[in-house]
């Protein structure tokens, strides 16, 4: 039996399908403008491109940046008119380093145009200094640095006594689903290391609803599931679950047993996102537990 949907609801239905085709104007718009700005800014000269002396359109014509994006100049005035209903990656690509687009211009270039960027890099793995003394000031408490995917980018001398000095692994080992997922450190020391597992990898999987067509997502997801059976048992089950806080329990070989909860704190709301994140002690125990390890020499 078919439920006819309440009159508010099929008008709401009915203002979303009229704000859609709205915004998407709105992008082109944006996108075209945008576009021009670049290319009034890019001089001939930059881009090895004869002057000539009847210029008078400030930095390169629309026929120039089509020519060395290797894009039709119809196809590429459509853009700029906000005439063209879907840019594909490739041409964005191709416009991108046509322009001289810097990494900032380039990802909002490609989130005005609703697009994944096609290129395989990673981003840049520098951590500012300020990120870094954030964490180093959360000591005693474990803390790190790390980005959506779970790479470690910095961490405190708490966290590398507590869950092993992550310097010396290589950098694309440095990452807490590959360790939890490999390392038999963690699954010594993690006392609830099946069940963090698991929830780390729907934690993962949601995540990646948003990056699904990013290289770089599809390579440390493909490398997990070539290096651990477990990890493909779990992935294939398709669970998600949100950021939540954790108390989890370590096994530290002097200090003994520490119970720890998990607080994150995001330091950018855009691409590429770091996030701090914090173990704090669950009871006056681990705190005390927490003060000894400080006091001990480094490994």
């Amino acid at each position: 039996m078919t439920v006819a949907a309440p009159e508010h609801l099929a008008e709401q239905n009915r203002v979303q399908d009229r704000e859609q085709p709205r915004e998407q104007h709105v992008r082109r718009r944006e996108l075209a403008a945008f576009l021009r700005s670049r290319r009034e800014r890019v001089t001939p000269e930059q881009v090895g491109l004869p002057r000539g002396t009847r210029r008078r359109t400030p930095g390169l014509r629309r026929e120039e940046v089509a020519q060395l994006s290797a894009v039709g100049v119809t196809w590429y005035t459509w853009i700029e008119q906000a005439r063209a209903t879907h840019v594909s990656a490739q041409v964005l690509d191709a416009v991108a380093r046509a322009l001289l687009m810097d990494p900032a211009e380039r990802a909002h270039l490609f989130a005005l145009a609703g697009t994944v960027d096609p290129r395989t890099e990673a981003e840049c793995p520098v951590v500012s200094t300020s990120a870094r003394k954030i964490v180093e000031r959360l000591a005693p408490y474990p803390a790190s640095l790390q980005n959506a995917r779970y790479d470690v980018l910095a961490a405190n001398r708490p966290y590398a006594q507590l869950f092993g000095d992550l310097a010396d692994l290589p950098p694309a080992d440095r990452n807490c689903l590959w360790l939890l997922a490999t390392s038999e450190r963690w699954k010594r020391d993690f006392l609830d290391r099946d069940e963090m597992l698991r929830d780390l990898i729907a934690k993962y999987r949601a995540a990646m609803a948003e990056h699904v067509a990013e290289p770089v997502w599809k390579q440390h997801r493909d490398r997990l599931l070539a290096a651990s059976e477990e990890f493909r048992e779990l992935w294939e089950r398709h669970e998600v679950a949100p950021m939540s806080p954790h108390v989890k329990r370590y096994r530290h070989p002097v200090v003994g047993l520490v119970r720890l909860e998990h607080r994150t704190m995001w330091l950018a709301p855009q691409s590429p996102a770091h996030r701090v994140v914090a173990y704090v002690p669950a009871d006056e125990e681990t705190e005390e537990r927490l003060e000894r390890l400080a006091e001990l020499p480094d490994e």
